[in-house]
């Protein structure tokens, strides 16, 4: 009996077929453009004072503050992970916030003492320091304000003496998130001139007036200071991209060794064009709100936390992002392995 001859595919039918190369695990994993590992990841730490402490931050299921002797365990666990790299937050007791931020650069602040007990620790794993006045201030501002305005140059002296105590106590990067004019020059020559070259400055050099920030507020206790105000007249309007390209450059000059955009996932644009405009290594912050929203999705079933996780950061890898910070860095690091 004659086999029947299978029909020809219509000639209108292309000879490429792109679901070749997806029909497969092997074959997928085999041409997948981008990866994620824990390389990538810097965890963002919240320490506060007292001993044996953590306090769970209800609006983002899955985060508190340390103390700095629990930070250090918590900092032990993310380094077995491969995570090579912490930020560290201090939620700062209210007595201690005034308008003149003074606690910001004294050398025993909580921050310093936590930099100082997690090198001794950990002297391998990278630690990072937050640069802005707004944890200290009882004003709520990541700048002096006088007569209601949010002073440029007077803020840049002491974030200066912020960034010089930070390094003094070991940390290994500073971060300016403050978006003050002229910073990062600043900084940089402050650190240079207490003989501190080695130190990195990594620019928040996108930084936007964003809605997504409500939770971070609520873990340094800064929420209640800033009331009503906004920070629009630093921060960038979000309408704006080319905007952002003006900042990054100015912060290359002016002698940043990385920047950074912020928000994350509705900016992946700004990251694109940052990475594409200028080839310098270029981080994303995955931010309190947009970590919050897939936590509070996944816990009413909306979505599958893990697998939303990880295609939020793999997208960040996507647009071109060389690290993420992000409260996701522990758990993604248990996903990858």
């Amino acid at each position: 009996m004659t086999k029947p001859v299978p029909a020809s595919p219509s000639p209108a039918f292309p000879a490429t077929r792109m679901r070749r190369n997806r029909q497969a695990d092997w074959s997928r994993r085999l041409v997948r453009e981008n990866r994620l590992t824990p390389d990538d990841l810097i965890w963002p730490v919240f320490v506060e004072d007292g001993t044996a402490g953590e306090t769970p931050i209800t609006s983002m299921p899955g985060v508190s503050r340390y103390s700095i002797d629990r930070a250090v365990q918590a900092i032990g666990e993310a380094k077995a992970l491969g995570i090579p790299a912490v930020a560290i937050f201090p939620a700062i007791e209210e007595r201690l916030k005034t308008p003149a931020c003074e606690e910001a650069w004294n050398p025993e602040n909580v921050v310093c003492r936590a930099v100082r007990a997690v090198k001794e620790a950990h002297p391998d794993i990278g630690v990072i320091c937050d640069v802005a006045l707004d944890p200290f201030n009882s004003d709520g501002h990541d700048g002096f304000v006088r007569d209601g305005v949010i002073v440029n140059d007077e803020t840049l002296e002491a974030l200066c003496k912020q960034a010089v105590v930070q390094a003094e106590a070991g940390c290994d990067m500073v971060a300016p998130s403050d978006m003050m004019d002229g910073r990062i020059g600043a900084v940089r020559r402050a650190l240079d001139a207490a003989g501190l070259q080695r130190t990195q400055v990594m620019a928040y050099a996108a930084k936007y007036a964003s809605s997504f920030y409500g939770p971070f507020r609520d873990a340094v206790d800064s929420a209640a200071a800033l009331g009503k105000a906004g920070k629009q007249t630093y921060q960038m309007d979000p309408a704006n991209g080319d905007e952002a390209l003006r900042e990054v450059a100015l912060d290359i000059a002016e002698g940043a060794d990385l920047v950074m955009v912020k928000p994350g996932l509705p900016y992946l644009d700004i990251v694109h064009r940052v990475k594409a405009a200028f080839a310098v290594p270029t981080l994303a912050y995955n931010v309190s709100g947009e970590y919050a929203m897939v936590k509070f999705a996944a816990a009413a079933g909306a979505v599958d936390g893990d697998k939303a996780m990880l295609e939020s950061l793999v997208a960040f890898k996507r647009a071109g992002a060389d690290g993420i910070l992000t409260y996701f860095a522990i758990d993604a690091a248990r996903a990858i392995d």
